[in-house]
């Protein structure tokens, strides 16, 4: 039973966390299309500003459960069970993973840039690049289920 508390939890912040990864590009895109209107801009910045330190929160809590689901049934044997065994897909999904943070730090710095005045990408590139973490959350969700290695 606490195994699946534990995934429920891991769930629950990495779904927290993807909307934040989903949601700051499109912030961006909307500050790079309002930059005749300074108000609009700075409620922007504000809202982009907030949802970062959000999404922050939301991944390290996904890390934490997500540690004690790979790890914790060398601290909790009894616990919890080696979801993992010698297999190779979680390696995979865990590279992934990385590639989704590096791709959410990156849109932190873009928004970050924007704060101190430096200029972002076109809201064409922006709206491309939105869409790209949807193809490897559909990989991070086919290694969990499928397993395939």
């Amino acid at each position: 039973m606490t195994y699946l508390w534990i995934k429920s939890f891991h769930l629950l912040f990495v779904m927290a966390w993807m909307a934040t990864v989903f949601y700051l590009p499109r912030i961006l895109v909307n500050i790079a299309e309002a930059a005749d209107e300074p108000a609009v801009r700075d409620r922007l910045v504000l809202m982009g500003r907030r949802l970062y330190r959000f999404g922050h929160n939301m991944f390290g809590m996904a890390f934490l459960f997500g540690l004690a689901l790979w790890q914790g049934w060398r601290v909790f044997p009894q616990a919890l069970p080696n979801v993992t065994a010698s297999l190779h897909w979680i390696d995979a999904k865990l590279t992934l993973v990385v590639v989704l943070l590096a791709y959410f730090s990156w849109t932190g710095r873009l928004l970050k840039r924007c704060e101190r005045g430096g200029a972002l990408p076109s809201s064409r590139t922006l709206r491309i690049a939105n869409e790209l973490p949807v193809l490897v959350l559909l990989g991070v969700i086919f290694l969990v289920i499928a397993k395939p290695f």
